[in-house]
């Protein structure tokens, strides 16, 4: 499959989408989101970097642009994507890293990185992305632990939790969205690995799993109930949807963790986000993924916190932002997320990824 028919599939699929769900998207959405893509384009510093050499942090500002449909290169904000993408392509490592700002931020980087590379490369079929995903790839590939999980380190060794795993399962599935081939043994080693991350609210994380199906319950930082949080939670949902284990009986339970999170944060007006964006970008990924009423539910009260969290301060560098880069392309990112741009948004359980990720 060409990379060529993936951007023709894309493409068809946001049209039809959009046609479908024009709910999604208000005259108050997409003039936040124009607002906060203008705020990237007036702080992005000369490199292209917006002032960090977290190429992860750099990579999202190139999320944000591409998730509006934005092509390097072209149109209005086509040198400021071609900047950021650069910067990336241009720091990339021979062994594959994509990571310049110390070895404990290896895989935080070079995971979401290498999505992003992605995205990228399935939307434009870029020469200069192709070769670097292609060894970002196969390094993801190579510092896969026994467990299934991934260390900090760009390293086969221990340290493993499920906000290092989330960042790989995104990278691999972007890659394969992209035409690109994953070893089944690699993702059946994931996918066992990310359900031991998930623990009982009451009980022993090891009782028997018809047990543990009828007990509320969450996925975890490290497969401790008492380490829960709203953004694992939501990782462990994103990573079984893009793994294809779209039955997998503990979505349902995080799902209801996160609308009620959402729900509570909605009820305080005053509460900004009610979320950090770390939180936010992998919570509005599960609500999209899981689609149906959760997606119709939840994702308006995330959409409306997250316009009346903009910044309205005009004639200042804040204005139309909503912090730093990272936070303001999270925002960014959520808000075009109906525009369904990304090959990683095309809707419906794929059947070739159930092939792909057989399990």
């Amino acid at each position: 499959m060409t990379a060529s028919f993936l951007v023709l599939t894309a493409s068809f699929l946001a049209l039809t989408a959009q046609a479908e769900s024009l709910w999604e998207v208000t005259a108050d959405s997409r003039l936040s989101l124009e607002r906060g893509l203008e705020n990237l384009s007036q702080t992005q510093t000369s490199d292209g970097n917006w002032g960090t050499k977290d190429l992860g942090v750099v990579s999202m500002g190139v999320l944000a642009y591409m998730s509006d449909g934005h092509a390097p290169g072209r149109g209005k904000y086509g040198s400021i994507l071609e900047r950021a993408l650069d910067y990336v392509l241009t720091n990339a490592k021979p062994s594959g890293l994509l990571n310049i700002n110390g070895e404990g931020r290896d895989m935080y980087n070079h995971g979401l990185s290498t999505f992003v590379l992605g995205q990228a490369y399935g939307m434009t079929n870029n020469d200069r992305v192709g070769p670097v995903l292609d060894r970002a790839l196969t390094l993801i590939i190579k510092c896969q632990g026994p467990d299934g999980g991934w260390d900090y380190k760009a390293a086969p060794i221990g340290g493993h939790d499920l906000s290092l795993a989330v960042m790989q399962a995104k990278a691999l599935r972007s890659a394969v969205d992209s035409g690109f081939s994953v070893p089944p043994a690699v993702t059946d080693l994931a996918i066992r690995h990310v359900r031991r991350y998930y623990a009982p609210a009451e009980g022993d994380r090891n009782l028997p799993e018809e047990e543990q199906k009828k007990r509320p319950g969450q996925f975890t930082y490290d497969g401790n109930y008492g380490r829960k949080t709203l953004a694992m939670a939501a990782a462990g949902v994103v990573c079984l949807q893009e793994f294809a284990q779209y039955d997998d009986w503990r979505i349902p339970k995080n799902i209801d963790v996160i609308e009620a999170a959402i729900a509570e944060a909605a009820a305080n007006p005053a509460g900004g986000l009610g979320m950090d964006a770390y939180t936010l970008y992998y919570v509005a990924q599960a609500l999209y993924q899981v689609g149906g009423e959760p997606w119709q539910r939840s994702y308006p009260l995330l959409r409306e916190k997250i316009i009346r969290s903009q910044n309205q301060v005009k004639n200042t560098p804040a204005y139309g932002g909503w912090g730093d880069i990272y936070q303001t392309s999270v925002c960014c990112f959520v808000l075009a997320i109906p525009n369904r741009y990304l090959p990683i948004l095309q809707e419906g359980k794929i059947d070739s990824l159930r092939k792909q990720f057989s399990k």
